[in-house]
């Protein structure tokens, strides 16, 4: 049976010390050039393999990059996260990924195990704890955050333009003819689902249109939500021809209850969603929707982490949304409309 060769094996046979090695192998011994010569002699001679993990201890390292994302069944957050697994591939970090569960409290226990675990920095993905939680975090360890603006960390975070993204979902509908909405969006506990929702109603206003209260609900950007809050929206008795839901998750809950209702999408009801996750083309019919680059902001926001834990500054762009429109829209029944020629048809 061969016995592992082991850092005290090769500072025996160097005649030095096992610290002395281990400077050696992490370029911080201050020694002749003859000793050095030795030492490496030595390790090459016994093949000697440094275990990266202790290496990293002995420096004060994990190796592991926190991930702190709302829920670990999450289509979008998925996607996220394989861009950041994809960058942390060729390094020698690791993700450590736990979830929040949409709760305030879950995810500051979260974010306590992660720093209990010594992770050398965070990925925080969306989230609802306070800016100022997240600022004192950032002065511990490397924080970069994925979905949202913390105030005095807007370098480190990697957004999209919501409000822009709305706009073009409603001017969309608008364009289509149609004039009586309703909207689903996530917990307003949520900076881009609050952003969504302002938008959605800011634009409808400037084109002369107004939701009723009673037709403004929350879906808590889950599937179940999407499907429970079209059913309050039907329950009211009120008529509207387009459904606009904040993110692609509830507009799948929420076609199925117009399914069940007989209501036929897009010849009854219009839907559309938000983020464009990889489900949302095999929909029925397919979705229209607004595209993020969600794989690519994982990977941004991987980057970025590597970037503060080399001590270099970063600094981050604004995603900017798509609009792609699918066959889940349709012009109101008696309305008829040719594409515009700037919709992209996906």
């Amino acid at each position: 049976m061969l016995v592992p060769v082991t850092l005290a094996h090769v500072a025996q046979e160097a005649g030095v010390s096992p610290s002395t090695v281990s400077r050696i192998l992490n370029g911080t011994a201050n020694v002749t050039p003859e000793k050095r010569a030795r030492v490496e002699a030595v390790i090459a001679r016994l093949n000697f393999k440094p275990n990266p993990q202790a290496q990293a201890l002995a420096n004060g390292r994990s190796l592991t990059i926190g991930v702190i994302t709302p829920s670990l069944n999450s289509t979008f957050y998925g996607e996220a996260l394989a861009g950041v697994e994809a960058v942390l591939n060729d390094t020698p970090y690791h993700p450590l990924v736990i979830s929040g569960q949409w709760r305030p409290e879950r995810e500051q226990e979260a974010l306590d195990v992660l720093l209990l675990r010594r992770v050398d920095a965070v990925i925080l993905m969306g989230g609802i704890l306070d800016d100022a939680i997240l600022e004192r975090v950032a002065q511990r360890v490397p924080l970069v955050a994925l979905g949202r603006d913390v105030r005095g960390l807007s370098e480190r975070c990697v957004v999209m333009d919501n409000r822009l993204g709305m706009r073009a979902i409603v001017h969309h509908l608008l364009h289509l003819g149609h004039r009586d909405f309703a909207f689903i969006g996530g917990a307003e506990r949520q900076q881009d689902a609050v952003e969504r929702r302002e938008s959605a109603v800011a634009t409808l206003h400037g084109a002369g249109v107004t939701i009723p209260n009673a037709l403004l609900e929350s879906g808590e950007y889950t599937e179940d939500g999407g499907r429970e809050a079209a059913g309050r929206l039907l329950a009211t008795g009120l008529p509207f021809t387009a459904l606009i839901c904040a993110n692609d998750q509830m507009a799948l809950g929420a076609r199925l209850t117009l399914y069940r209702h007989g209501l036929r999408v897009p010849e009854d009801v219009s839907l559309t969603g938000f983020d464009d996750v990889i489900t949302s083309s095999l929909m029925t019919p397919p979705l229209t929707t607004v595209r993020q680059a969600i794989y690519d902001m994982g990977e941004v926001a991987a980057r970025a982490a590597l970037s503060l834990l080399r001590g270099e500054g970063v600094s981050m762009q604004v995603f900017t949304p798509e609009l792609i429109v699918r066959e889940s829209t349709h012009p109101p029944a008696g309305v008829r409309r040719a594409a515009a020629p700037s919709e992209v048809r996906r």
